[in-house]
């Protein structure tokens, strides 16, 4: 491979720290942007940070794993599930950004595709990307819903992957806006949407950008 392997951590709606990311980054098409899910809720423009993917999409590879938060709001959009849950955890945030005015229907129809083509996970060379987490013992295909999009770290970090691989995720925010790093597991969730940062990590060099919400660079 000739470009590189970026990873990008939760969003939750802050798309001035993301479009600083992308800036900084520069990524070409040979380039691989894998963005950990969690785009929008919570922060003040989820629409906004959706429209700068699909944007970058065009200039680079984005691989756009599905979150927690997405799964949430998709259930209510298709009326399986009500909206109660989803309001909550930063549900209206997000139809504010889509000037919500009582109608389901509010995605356009490219942000529709986009929330419909998320992943799963995604596995290159030695790594695995994965919103939240993994049962060290499956593979990656017999993976429960639960663990690739809702466990939390913070109940134990998993053992080694039976692949071998290094996982990277997110979903679990560190109050401190650090990174996790512990091996065989990286968490890029810096919890931009409660006052820290936004990460992208360089793989497998390690090389980190971050940007804080209000979307300046960190040196």
């Amino acid at each position: 491979m000739n470009g590189r392997l970026i990873a990008i951590g939760d969003i939750h709606g802050y798309n001035l720290p993301l479009q600083t990311l992308l800036q900084a980054i520069d990524p070409t098409a040979e380039d691989i942007i894998v963005t950990l899910g969690d785009y929008i809720d919570r922060g003040p423009d989820s629409k906004g940070v959706v429209d700068t993917l699909i944007q970058w999409g065009e200039k680079t590879q984005i691989v756009a794993l599905m979150g927690n938060h997405e799964e949430m709001m998709l259930d209510v959009v298709r009326g399986d599930e009500p909206h109660h849950a989803w309001l909550k955890f930063g549900g209206i945030e997000t139809l504010d950004s889509y000037h919500f005015n009582g109608d389901m229907d509010f995605l356009p129809p490219e942000h529709l595709a986009f929330f419909e083509s998320l992943g799963d996970y995604f596995v290159h060379d030695e790594f695995f990307f994965t919103h939240a987490a993994y049962d060290a013992q499956l593979e990656l295909e017999d993976q429960p819903v639960e663990m690739l999009r809702w466990y939390s770290l913070r109940a134990g970090i998993p053992a080694p992957h039976r692949s071998g691989r290094v996982a990277v995720v997110g979903h679990t925010a560190n109050p401190d806006a650090q990174i996790v790093d512990v091996g065989h597991l990286i968490c890029l969730d810096t919890r931009c949407y409660g006052g820290g940062l936004l990460t992208a990590m360089e793989l497998p060099s390690k090389r980190v950008w971050q940007a804080t919400p209000e979307g300046d660079l960190l040196p």
